[in-house]
């Protein structure tokens, strides 16, 4: 099984938090910069200004909403879990010991029921 690298974890969620937080008020710091500047622009300008005000918050929603570089790694998955089935000998009496695991009936002698004194009465 690989082992997981420092390197290959992706950054916390304080940083991701961050790193969203930084692109979102540059984005919105763009859009108050076109907001001021259609008081003093004229012409096409002004819908240029206009439509960055507008259409800014949308977009910038959608950048801080991006988690993640994409180009992160497949996660490593363990593998199967392997049943323990102990030693094996040739003799019949560990021979039957291993076929249980420890603490089943193999090890404890099996429960008497007594029918006179009811369900749920074993010893």
């Amino acid at each position: 099984m690989k082992q997981q690298s420092i390197t290959s974890l992706p950054p916390s969620p304080e940083a991701e938090r961050r790193a969203r937080m930084i692109k979102y008020s540059v984005t919105m710091g763009i859009r108050m910069v076109c907001i001021v500047l259609m008081l003093f622009v004229h012409g096409w300008w002004l819908l240029v200004c206009a439509a960055g005000a507008i259409l800014l918050p949308y977009f910038a929603v959608i950048v801080a909403n991006v988690h993640g570089n994409g180009a992160g790694t497949a996660v490593v998955r363990p593998g199967a879990v392997q049943l323990y089935r102990g030693q094996s000998s040739t003799s019949p009496e560990s021979s039957s010991a291993a076929q249980s695991p420890p603490g089943q009936a193999s090890d404890r002698p099996a429960p008497t029921h007594d029918p006179s004194r009811g369900p749920g009465t074993d010893e």
